[in-house]
């Protein structure tokens, strides 16, 4: 049987992506387990230019590139020298993506197996102080020199190599390496117990970075798989590789169903503000309708934009939202026209009809205000969601108050009477928001049989058409 042989590489590049840096100087070592068989080292044209940051990372400038061959002129070499061995870099997605991408670039179709030396030294060197490269080095007595260049850092890392295969008495390599090893998609800061003990099931999952700082909240289905499926692909934006490396620990909370798990995500998102959560982000309400009483004594609704710390009567996805909910209070309240304002309008600003001709009566203008205001706040919908629970003998509550998200939480069903109170004592307090009351009337329309002690039934159909 042929023996298994390693190319181990270091790669200097001009940026931290694949999809957007080039590779400036690549080293490869080629070993079967026991020696150093082959060495092959080159700076590369990167075709662009060197940021003065990497510069003085790597002291790899703009002249040195110059006359050295551009990847596709030895691209044929680096493949020959990688295909059918085992690709062994430390952090070795990183070093894998763009020496993919730059094969892929000059026409070249390679995979190989990979081994991670960061994940390796973890598993059979547990507890050092750090797992990089030049202070792995330090702790285990590896001479490293010329550090940031890729035959420097290649020399270490082929040394450390050896010394794990040496140290490997329990075949924890030759598992790692196999095709199926899950150990080689996770990411290289994060320890395969946090993945392996996440759960089939529906549920909220947070990624923690290096300083226990929540950088990343998802809700899924099936947590497991929705978590592996952040590992797969072989994607090479900067986002995409700066967030795996900054993957350290991995939590969940279990749902009852996915429903409990998107307004869970939604909650988090807002009170955390994870830094890789962007999509979540746009649904902040932009908008709301307002109230104000002028120097002469009426009262005015108006549509306008929400400030930082400003509170509305009622918020509002956007503008357009905001026009036909206020459009349809003044024609439900027979409010004049004249003092509802469809633009922004600062707080303390004095409003008045440019006609002030047969202005209504103040008292009874007034009170059709405050009606509407009223119909807006506190006779809106009320019900309750019941649906499937985290176990067999517990059910998943949501209550929404007044048209507003009041909470969420279980109930055991052993309980003989469930009513409203029960479910509103049952729950834990959320603040509401527009997304989540989409979110949450999309589904008791679609899941009628699982609402629950309504009030206001005829708001309730309205918003259900």
């Amino acid at each position: 049987m042929k023996k298994t042989e390693y190319a181990i590489v270091d790669i200097e590049t001009t940026g931290g992506n694949a999809n957007g840096s080039r590779i400036t100087e690549i080293a490869i070592i080629i070993h079967d387990g026991e020696q150093v068989l082959d060495r092959y080292e080159t700076l590369i044209n990167p075709q662009k230019n060197i940021p003065m940051a990497i510069f003085a990372l790597t002291g790899i400038t703009n002249e040195m590139v110059s006359t050295a061959p551009i990847f596709d002129d030895v691209s044929n070499e680096i493949y020959d020298l990688l295909n059918g061995r085992v690709f062994v870099a430390h952090n070795v997605n990183f070093d894998y993506s763009f020496v993919h991408h730059e094969l892929a670039r000059a026409g070249l179709k390679w995979t190989a197996r990979k081994l991670c030396t960061v994940r390796a030294a973890r598993k059979i060197k547990p507890g050092l102080p750090s797992y990089s490269l030049g202070k792995l080095c330090h702790s285990l007595d590896i001479i490293l020199e010329n550090r940031h260049r890729a035959g420097g850092d290649a020399d270490a890392t082929a040394i450390l190599f050896s010394k794990l295969m040496h140290w490997d008495t329990e075949g924890v390599l030759n598992l790692m390496i196999k095709n199926t090893s899950q150990d080689q998609r996770l990411p290289p800061n994060l320890p395969p117990a946090d993945f392996e003990q996440l759960p089939s099931k529906p549920g909220v999952y947070y990624f923690y970075n290096q300083e226990n700082k929540v950088i990343y909240v998802g809700k899924a289905i099936n947590i497991q798989k929705r978590v592996a499926s952040h590992f797969t692909g072989n994607s090479t934006t900067a986002q995409r590789q700066n967030f795996l490396k900054d993957i350290y620990n991995i939590s969940f909370e279990v749902c009852g169903n996915e429903l409990i798990a998107l307004l869970l995500e939604c909650t988090e998102i807002k009170k955390l503000w994870p830094q890789y959560n962007r999509a979540l982000k746009k649904y902040e309400a932009k908008y709301g309708i307002f109230t104000y009483e002028a120097r002469n004594g009426y009262k005015y609704l108006a549509v306008g934009k929400l400030g930082k710390f400003q509170h509305s009567i009622k918020d509002c996805n956007n503008q357009f939202e905001g026009i036909n909910m206020l459009s349809k209070l003044s024609s439900m309240f027979s409010i004049d026209m004249r003092f509802c304002y469809f633009a922004a309008v600062n707080e303390g600003e004095h409003l008045a009809p440019k006609n002030k001709e047969e202005l209504p009566d103040i008292e009874s203008h007034n009170a059709k205000v405050d009606a509407a205001i009223f119909h807006l706040t506190e006779e809106q919908p009320s019900f309750a969601i019941i649906d499937s629970g985290r176990s067999n003998n517990e059910r998943s509550c949501i209550w929404v108050e007044n048209g507003s998200f009041y909470g969420m939480g279980y109930i055991n069903i052993d309980e003989t009477d469930i009513d409203a109170d029960t479910v509103k004592e049952s729950v834990t307090r959320y603040n509401s928001n527009p997304y989540i009351m989409q979110l949450i009337y999309s589904y008791a329309k679609n899941n009628s049989r699982k609402v629950y002690f309504k009030q206001h039934v005829n708001q309730l159909d309205e918003v259900l058409v």
